[in-house]
């Protein structure tokens, strides 16, 4: 049995999983601004069962990172530790403003509804300059980071953030069209149409871009160093960017045409995509491009330990996470979490 493959795809999962179900709730924070008051009452309301246990996915990521890989999160949180801070920082006090606009007076309220959507926001960026940083490499001596602190800090890593937030923001207003009706929804509709080109554009750039990284990813899609094309190693892969391109036309045919929960789902394939592109131009590396995973895995008698713990406890949090998006189905209504 390969445990460090299997807790390779395990926080892959837990990390995908993070993305998708907490992405639509940082998404509706960043489309804050567009909307009315009464709207976004029914924006919280929305999102006011799941959105602190969408968050666990990333607790689940992030431990099994540190108790599953060591070498990994040890040369991974150094060269991270501003933006990974300032992520942390900023879910703190989202959930702070969440809980207190549902309680806070006029003033109050207005304060805490600008507090959700800049820390919605500032979440979203610092993630996006995580995962930049992550995939342009990090410097390594030996078996330890040997960067500086900002070397996360590149015009590479803020195009990244910038198509992330565009992300959010579009599985923020699938999940509105899905979970709402009225004008609400008919706006939701709108912000669709106009995020899903920004992302489908934010995905050609970024993956042209990642592409000039270095050699290794180049390899992996069918160019050589010396610039000589491989028809059959593309060939191979070739399939997710075409997933991509029909998930992103079927996102903007169901932003019109319905059914509501389509284009929520059509969303969840272009960020699929993403994920499969990802996998392919970086696995079997956990450090892009200087540590396998086998290289930063645990000792093999700790990662069943782990496994175990894992196999008892992923169905139970699966199980909850299920019920309570079946108990909460349904429209929301304006002032329900009130």
């Amino acid at each position: 049995m390969d445990l460090p493959l299997i807790w390779a795809v395990l926080i892959a999962t837990a990390v995908g999983l993070y993305v998708l179900l907490d992405g639509f709730d940082l998404g509706v924070g960043i489309l804050f601004p567009l909307a009315s008051p009464k709207e976004r009452d029914t924006m919280v309301a929305s999102i006011a069962p799941v959105w602190d246990g969408n968050e666990t996915w990333l607790v689940l990521g992030g431990g099994g990172l540190f108790a599953a890989f060591p070498l990994a999160y040890a040369i991974i949180m150094p060269a991270l530790y501003l933006p990974i801070g300032l992520m942390l920082t900023a879910l703190i006090f989202r959930g702070v403003a969440f809980e207190f606009r549902a309680h806070a007076r006029k003033t109050g309220k207005r304060w805490w509804t600008v507090g959700f959507a800049g820390g919605s926001i500032a979440a979203t960026v610092s993630q996006g300059l995580v995962l930049g940083g992550f995939l342009q490499g990090i410097t390594i001596e030996g078996r330890a980071f040997a960067g500086g602190p900002f070397d996360w800090l590149t015009p590479y890593t803020l195009l990244v953030a910038a198509g992330l937030v565009a992300g959010y923001a579009l599985l923020g207003a699938a999940w509105l069209v899905f979970k709402t009706d009225g004008e609400l929804q008919k706006r939701a509709r709108v912000w669709i149409r106009s995020l899903i080109v920004a992302v489908a554009v934010a995905l050609g750039v970024i993956s042209l871009v990642t592409l000039s990284l270095g050699g290794d990813i180049i390899a992996r899609w069918g160019v050589s160093l010396d610039g000589s094309f491989v028809p059959a190693q593309f060939a191979k892969f070739a399939i997710i960017p075409v997933i991509g391109a029909l998930a992103c036309l079927a996102v903007w045919h169901f932003a019109m045409k319905g059914p509501d929960y389509m284009a929520y789902l059509a969303t969840v394939g272009v960020f699929l995509s993403g994920f499969a592109g990802l996998a392919v131009s970086i696995f079997p590396h956990i450090v892009p491009f200087s540590v396998t995973v086998h290289e930063a895995a645990a000792r093999d008698n700790a990662l069943g330990l782990l496994l175990v713990g894992t196999a008892v406890m992923l169905p139970i949090i699966l199980g909850y996470t299920a019920y309570v998006y079946w108990i909460f189905r349904g429209k929301a209504e304006p002032g329900a979490y009130h």
